[in-house]
């Protein structure tokens, strides 16, 4: 296909989502299932969508059908050495969506995964910065003028920056508004503020207070946050407590001055139909085959799928672990992440009768390990939407979270005669346990309560239909159009 025909469709918008990872291409973490999953619900929406992305290492290039575009070589001056780039593309299965990976040696092919562990921090910027720009750069050679852009986390922070310095003159993007999503405020892309030059960016427009500098550094998300045109969260409560100290990483005093642009819209999950209850005996049997466990249906198994990070509550884990030995059920954990707390859960594994853990990140075992569970563990310092939390929904496998952010938006505390989960308050080992025994004593002794439990997860939908809608009527809000 000719990089030079691709043509417009005739829709109400057109939006260009640039993202770090985009299921099923490359995933790390939620923002992949989002960026994968709400243009699929805008498409039906009449929003024409396209989404940018880095060509990995890791993304199978045959298995999605990514071919690369003719004549698509992109040369772009950063910092003092000329880059060069090529344009690959794949289309959505059933959608007009197309997908368009930017493939770099240098930067991102030459890796296997999508974030390289020890990466120095400037290498780190400068392929986001890059990706980026070429992103803009290949837009505007596709002759795809968006309405929107649609940027996500730090790693596309840089987007509004561009379109309100290097590119405010220019007459593709005059007319183009720029969203930025916060998926966790936790990471912000600072760095030394030398960035500015290899991002071909003027000093006096952008290393200033109301803008990219914080503290003498270069911070992206904070100049996203000053230039984008609308601020979203992955869910309501997390819009109102990145407001606070507590929750708002030194972003705060910032995003307080920018509540009239901001706001929050859940994230959803996809439905496939509906799990039929009666698998979970058979699927908790070959699971606590698997990972050597005793076989036996009456006995509770709470499963946790997560990053192993102190965002996730993993210290309380840590600190609660010799009570969770001897509790009257079993536990599974799965995941990877840091090394204390990935030893944590193998000196558990080698140390308990009824702890388990799988350090390591498998789709289908992921899947198999929802069915499989009775009970579902989140005990997370601080969740923006959490995803977790509506598969095990829709398996089943009722929650017990701690009340923060997307997982207070989520779930209704037992007892309640709509109650989704079990919800604690504190952030504390204690608090997390006190939860656990009432989920466990709850699936013992009140078993109607705990099959109502059941069937209100079961019955529970986080659509991205709904999500979509509140997505599109911000754009329009965005680019001052009627809304519908």
């Amino acid at each position: 296909m000719d990089l030079l025909k691709f043509k417009k469709q005739n829709s109400e918008l057109r939006v260009m989502f640039v993202s770090s990872e985009v299921a099923p291409y490359s995933k790390v973490g939620g923002l992949a299932d989002v960026v994968g999953e709400l243009p699929l619900y805008l498409d039906k929406e009449n929003v024409e969508c396209a989404i940018f992305t880095p060509l990995y290492g890791c993304i199978d290039e045959k298995k999605y059908n990514i071919e690369e575009l003719d004549n698509s070589e992109l040369k772009i001056n950063l910092g003092h050495t000329q880059h060069i780039f090529k344009l690959k593309m794949c289309s959505v299965k059933n959608t007009k969506i197309k997908v368009f990976f930017i493939d770099n040696p240098k930067y991102f092919s030459c890796f296997n995964v999508v974030y390289p562990k020890w990466c120095d921090e400037m290498y780190e910027m400068q392929r986001y910065v890059s990706f980026c720009l070429a992103s803009l750069e290949y837009a505007k050679l596709l002759n795809f003028k968006p309405d929107i852009i649609h940027a996500n986390d730090w790693h596309s922070a840089m987007i509004p920056v561009y379109l309100k310095s290097n590119y405010k003159f220019d007459e593709f993007y005059k007319d183009t508004k720029s969203i930025f999503t916060i998926h966790n405020l936790a990471y912000q892309g600072t760095c030394d503020k030398s960035i500015i030059d290899f991002a071909n960016m003027r000093w006096d427009n952008v290393y200033k207070d109301n803008c990219l500098e914080h503290f003498g550094k270069v911070n992206w998300v904070k100049g996203a946050l000053y230039c984008a045109d609308k601020i979203t969260t992955v869910s309501p409560r997390y819009a109102q407590e990145i407001l606070s100290e507590d929750f708002g990483e030194g972003m705060d005093y910032t995003l307080r001055g920018q509540t009239y642009k901001l706001c929050g819209i859940l994230n959803g999950t996809k439905y496939d139909g509906k799990f039929n209850i009666k698998e979970k005996a058979k699927c908790k049997a070959e699971i606590q085959r698997a990972f050597g466990l005793e076989i036996n249906p009456n006995k509770p198994l709470i499963a946790m799928i997560s990053r192993l990070t102190y965002q996730k509550g993993l210290d309380l884990i840590d600190f609660s672990k010799f009570e969770l030995k001897n509790q009257p059920c079993d536990f599974v954990f799965l995941g990877t992440g840091e090394d204390n707390y990935q030893n944590t859960l193998i000196w558990l594994s080698n140390n308990s009768s009824n702890i388990r853990a799988w350090i390591d990140f498998k789709a289908d075992l992921s899947e198999k390990i929802y069915k499989a569970s009775d009970l579902f563990l989140m005990p997370s310092l601080f969740e923006p939407c959490g995803i977790s939390q509506m598969i095990a929904m829709k398996y089943g496998s009722v929650p017990i979270v701690r009340a923060t952010g997307g997982l207070d938006d989520t779930v209704i505390a037992y007892p309640n005669s709509k109650a989704t989960g079990f919800k604690f308050l504190g952030y504390d080992a204690q608090s997390m346990v006190n939860e656990i025994k009432n989920a466990i004593w709850t699936y013992y002794d009140r078993k109607d309560d705990f099959k109502n439990l059941i069937k209100n997860c079961l019955e529970t939908r986080f659509s991205w239909e709904e999500s979509a809608k509140k997505y599109k009527f911000l754009y329009l809000d965005a680019l001052n159009r009627k809304n519908f």
